[in-house]
């Protein structure tokens, strides 16, 4: 599932609010699953207009640590914080989760099998001077009915089915994801891993430029497309400069 095809999903992100009080990992600009009370202490549901079945999010603690689980059954749902953050400092995005398994017809070159056990959505702010004629007009539209401004190119750090490891693709629903598999397959399924990249590098390696700011930052996992199950586990979520590591 690719969040563009859901007719609500750039208004929601753009509609919420900025973080107020965030329970901050150390050094992060994101508020930390671990510190949590409640899956809203900095964070949003993000849901989908069309999608009924959404996927399932619940805090728990696994040896000794608060982190957020998740479940999907043919459904689409996450959670979102919204940024607005200048990458100069060259921000390092770091995590650290699991899955139960990944999906049989899990396929990121294609529509019917763009869906993810776990993937991070990093979105960032539209640039309209880079834009068509008819993008920004469906923009325009856009923010003259709802009030709303649209984020722009996006990557997705996904834990995929067969697309190998460290490869960059192109979304099959929109040219302006781009999709990065930073795990790949069942090999560590059952098991947590740890992932740190570095935007500013993966940003200009998908879209051959320097990034503007992030404009939100979210958790997902879906199973709409392939009407699969599968449970994912996230630990804290931190994105600081290099040197804070």
């Amino acid at each position: 599932m690719h969040i563009t095809t859901r007719p609500g999903i750039w208004l929601l992100l753009a509609a919420l609010s900025f973080i107020s009080s965030p329970l901050l990992a150390q050094d992060s600009l994101l508020p930390a699953f671990s510190k949590m009370s409640s899956l809203t202490d900095g964070w949003e549901p993000l849901e989908f207009p069309k999608i009924e079945q959404h996927s399932q999010y619940e805090l728990i603690r696994e040896d000794g640590t608060q982190v957020v689980k998740a479940h999907t059954s043919g459904s689409a749902s996450g959670l979102i914080a919204r940024l607005n953050v200048n990458p100069d400092n060259s921000p390092i995005l770091s995590w650290r989760w699991k899955v139960s398994n990944v999906f049989k017809a899990g396929d990121a070159r294609e529509k019917s099998g763009d869906d993810y056990p776990a993937r991070i959505y990093v979105a960032f702010e539209f640039q309209p001077e880079k834009a068509g004629f008819f993008e920004r007009a469906k923009r325009k539209t856009v923010e003259v009915l709802f009030g709303e401004e649209l984020p722009g190119n996006a990557l997705n750090y996904i834990w995929a089915n067969t697309l190998p490891k460290g490869e960059f693709i192109t979304n099959p629903y929109a040219d302006e994801t781009v999709m990065i598999a930073v795990n790949s397959g069942n090999e560590s399924t059952g098991k947590w891993v740890e992932i740190k990249r570095d935007i500013v590098a993966d940003y200009r390696e998908a879209f051959g430029e320097v990034p503007p700011p992030i404009r939100g930052i979210a958790i997902m996992s879906d199973s709409d497309n392939t009407g699969e199950q599968a449970s994912a586990w996230y630990g804290d979520i931190t994105l600081a400069p290099e040197s804070a590591d």
